[in-house]
C-alpha cells in the first residue's frame, strides 16, 4: 500500500471515529510504528489532525471543542440507546425517590425511558433536571412530577448553567443521578470543555447519593479542558464496550461497577 493510500484511510478513520492509535494503525496496515508516525506527522503538517500521546485526534477535537447538540444526538445513536436502556433498568418498578438527569444526549436518552422503567411507581418519583432536552421529553407525562432548574441556557448543549444553577443543585440530595461526560480517562477522570458546564456537573456529583455515569466508548481516553469528577466519585459506569486495560484497572481500583449494554 502506498503512503498516500494509508494517509487517506487514516483521514477517513479520523472523520468516522475522531481518534486513531499508532499501534492499531501499524497492525492494520502491516507496517512499522515508525512508518505510521511519519504518516501522522505529514497529516499534521497538512492541518488534518493533531498529534496526541499514542496517536492522533481530528484537528477539530481540541480540549475546548464542542459539537452542536443536533450533531451529537445523531452520533453513536445505537450505542446511546443501548446504554440508556441498560441504565434505566437500574430503576426497578418499585423504585421510590428522586432522580436527577444531567444534560447531554445520553442522559436525555435515559430520561425518555424513565416512564416505562418506573411503571406504576412513577407517581412516587420526583425527577429534576437542568436539561431542556430531558425536560421536553418528560413534560408530557401527566403522572410525572418534574422539576426544572433554571439558569443561563447554553445553546450548544441545551443546559442551564451559572451560579444560580449550581446553588440550586447544591440544595438538593437526589437518590440517584444519571450523568454524562465528554471525556473519561484513567488519569484525569471525567472532563468537559466548558467551565460552567463542569461546575454544574460537579455540583450534581456532590449532591446525589448514587452516581451513574452513562458514556459510550468514544469517550474513553478523552481528556477535555476541565475535570469535574474523579473516578472514585462514581458508583456505576454504563457503557457500550469494555474499557481498555488502563481505564478498566483504574475503574476497578475505584470500586466502580461497570455494566456493558
Amino acid at each position: 500500500m502506498y503512503a498516500m493510500e494509508r494517509q487517506q484511510l487514516i483521514e477517513r478513520e479520523l472523520r468516522d471515529v475522531g481518534r486513531v492509535s499508532v499501534v492499531d494503525l501499524a497492525r492494520r496496515f502491516d507496517v512499522t510504528t515508525e512508518t505510521v508516525r511519519r504518516d501522522l506527522d505529514r497529516l499534521e503538517g497538512l492541518g488534518t489532525l493533531r498529534r496526541v500521546h499514542g496517536g492522533a485526534v481530528d484537528v477539530a477535537r481540541g480540549s475546548t471543542a464542542e459539537s452542536p447538540l443536533t450533531e451529537r444526538r445523531e452520533r453513536h445513536r445505537d450505542a446511546k440507546r443501548a446504554i440508556a436502556a441498560a441504565a434505566a433498568s437500574l430503576l426497578t418498578p418499585d423504585f421510590r425517590g428522586s432522580i436527577f438527569i444531567d444534560a447531554g444526549t445520553t442522559p436525555a436518552a435515559v430520561a425518555g425511558l424513565l416512564p416505562e422503567a418506573l411503571g406504576a411507581g412513577i407517581d412516587d418519583v420526583e425527577i429534576v433536571t437542568h436539561s431542556l432536552e430531558a425536560a421536553h421529553l418528560l413534560a408530557g407525562e401527566e403522572r410525572l412530577s418534574l422539576t426544572t432548574i433554571g439558569g443561563r441556557v447554553r445553546g450548544v448543549t441545551g443546559a442551564a448553567v451559572g451560579a444560580h444553577t449550581v446553588r440550586a443543585i447544591g440544595e438538593l440530595r437526589p437518590d440517584i443521578a444519571f450523568v454524562g461526560t465528554n471525556g473519561l480517562s484513567a488519569g484525569f477522570g471525567l472532563s468537559t470543555p466548558d467551565p460552567e458546564e463542569a461546575a454544574v456537573k460537579a455540583a450534581i456529583i456532590q449532591s446525589a447519593r448514587r452516581i451513574v455515569l452513562v458514556a459510550d466508548a468514544a469517550k474513553f481516553g478523552e481528556e477535555l479542558l476541565v475535570r469535574f469528577a474523579r473516578l472514585d466519585e462514581l458508583d456505576v459506569l454504563v457503557t457500550d464496550a469494555a474499557p481498555p486495560a488502563p481505564l478498566a484497572e483504574a475503574l476497578a481500583d475505584a470500586d466502580i461497577e461497570v455494566r456493558i449494554a
